[in-house]
C-alpha cells in the first residue's frame, strides 16, 4: 500500500501532467493561428503523450490503492511572441517537469517507497528526452533566425512527428 503522503504527491504530479498537456494543446493552437501547421502538429503529439503521462500516473495510484484526486486544470497562456519563445518556454517548461519528478524521487528515497521509486525510473528517463526534443526544436529555430523559408522548412520537418 502506498503512503497518503506519496499518493498526494503523485496525485499533485498527476495533475500537473494534464496540465502540461493543456499547455501544449494552447501552443498548437497558436502555431495553428500563425499558420505553421506542422509545428501545431508537433504540439498537438506532445500533448498526447503528456496526457499519457498524467494517465500513466492515474493507474499507479490506481494499483497501488490510493484515493484519485482529479483536479482542475489552470487555463495555459494563449499567446507567445514568436515560435521561438513558444518552444524555448516548452523547454523551459520540460526542464521545471525534471523537476518535479526529481523531487518525487527524493521523497520516494525519503520514504523507503521502492515500488514508487522503481516507478518513477521510467519518467526520469523520459524527462530527459523530453528536454532533448525540445531543445533540438529550440537550436534549429535559432539557426533559422528570421528566414522564412528556414522557419517553413522546419514546419515541414516538424509536421512530420508520429508517435
Amino acid at each position: 500500500m502506498i503512503s497518503d503522503r506519496m499518493a498526494d504527491l503523485l496525485n499533485r504530479q498527476m495533475n500537473r501532467e494534464f496540465f502540461n498537456s493543456h499547455l501544449y494543446l494552447s501552443m498548437a493552437t497558436y502555431f495553428y493561428d500563425i499558420n505553421l501547421d506542422g509545428f501545431a502538429h508537433w504540439m498537438e503529439k506532445q500533448a498526447e503523450e503528456e496526457t499519457e503521462h498524467a494517465m500513466r500516473l492515474y493507474a499507479q495510484l490506481q494499483e497501488r490503492g490510493a484515493r484519485i484526486k482529479v483536479g482542475c486544470v489552470e487555463a495555459p497562456p494563449l499567446e507567445w511572441s514568436s515560435p521561438l519563445a513558444a518552444f524555448e518556454d516548452a523547454y523551459a517548461h520540460e526542464c521545471k517537469v525534471s523537476g518535479e519528478f526529481d523531487e518525487l524521487v527524493e521523497e520516494a528515497l525519503a520514504l523507503k517507497d521502492y515500488a514508487t521509486l522503481n516507478f518513477l525510473q521510467w519518467f526520469l528517463e523520459e524527462q530527459v528526452e523530453e528536454e532533448a526534443s525540445v531543445d533540438e526544436v529550440v537550436q534549429k529555430l535559432k539557426m533559422a533566425g528570421n528566414s522564412p523559408g528556414a522557419l517553413l522548412m522546419l514546419d515541414k520537418k516538424y509536421g512530420a512527428r508520429e508517435d
